[in-house]
């Protein structure tokens, strides 16, 4: 890229740098409160990112300072998804999601249900796809989400991006 015949250069954050595990999630939700910035989190398998993974999660970004996504990690999306499941691992899906613009920081975490994360991150905001309800959010996470005082949002389904439709088409 050039401006005025001078090269300018875009650095962008290694993806590896915004992937957080559960020994630094304590000081940096501390920092990131103490700077008065709101927190988006959501969470999800992410098995195979795609175009309405993209889109869900730019909008989920713009309602606030920070978007942090929770990925399941590999055994607990084995217990969701069935045995054939996941198809891209662990690691691999914390570094493609923190590729993404978008999104901030990602962390991994072990557990079916991300009711642990929320109880220590307490996010302002919590987001889900439009295919969620807050009649189909799991009960004890709804729980924790009121307890902690964080707004619920369900950004719109984009229609024809799935990944179970993609898998089918493989």
């Amino acid at each position: 890229m050039t401006q005025n015949n001078q090269m300018i250069l875009i650095m962008t954050r290694d993806p590896h740098s915004k992937i957080l595990t559960d020994s630094d999630i304590r000081s940096w939700r501390e920092d990131l409160t103490t700077a008065g910035k709101k927190l988006v989190m959501t969470n999800g398998c992410f098995d195979l990112i795609h175009r309405g993974h993209a889109e869900y999660l730019a909008a989920a970004r713009g309602l606030g300072d920070c978007l942090l996504v929770a990925v399941n990690g590999d055994t607990s999306v084995r217990s969701l998804k069935g045995s054939d499941r996941p198809v891209t691992g662990e690691a691999d899906r914390a570094y493609l999601l923190a590729s993404l613009e978008a999104v901030d920081y990602v962390i991994v975490f072990a557990e079916v249900r991300v009711d642990r994360l929320l109880l220590l991150l307490k996010p302002d905001i919590y987001v889900k796809g439009g295919d969620y309800t807050i009649d189909t959010l799991d009960r004890d996470e709804c729980a924790v989400l009121k307890d902690i005082g964080a707004e619920i949002h369900f950004i719109p389904f984009k229609d024809g991006y799935s990944t179970s439709r993609l898998l089918s088409r493989l």
